[in-house]
């Protein structure tokens, strides 16, 4: 027996599966974005939270903040929001000059 509120069905248009299924799979530097997708994947199968949460290893908390997300603002309301703090010192310039000197050369010894 189903308790709690009775949830609004989560329709998917099939540009939204394609790339709900495409995050899905992504690599691990993008594991937050791949759980998050698998979540709104499993939600639109029609699974209630506790069954998407186990799967997930996660909270019903989590399902119910990731799927109100997508209701929001459908697939932009997965990705993280900026954060605050002080703005980067260091630009991308420096950065790349620094990984290419550290993968074309070799140090002494």
């Amino acid at each position: 027996m189903r308790t709690g509120r009775p949830k609004q069905p989560l329709i998917l248009t099939e540009d939204e599966q394609d790339r709900l299924q495409s995050l899905d799979h992504r690599a691990r530097r993008q594991s937050r974005l791949a759980r998050r997708a698998h979540v709104v994947l499993a939600c639109a199968e029609g699974l209630d939270h506790q069954a998407v949460a186990k799967k997930r290893r996660g909270s019903s908390g989590m399902v119910g903040k990731w799927r109100s997300c997508f209701r929001r603002t459908r697939l932009e309301g997965l990705y993280d929001e900026p954060r605050p703090g002080a703005p980067r010192q260091i630009t991308h310039a420096p950065v790349e000059q620094v990984v290419i000197q550290t993968l074309q050369s070799t140090p002494r010894g």
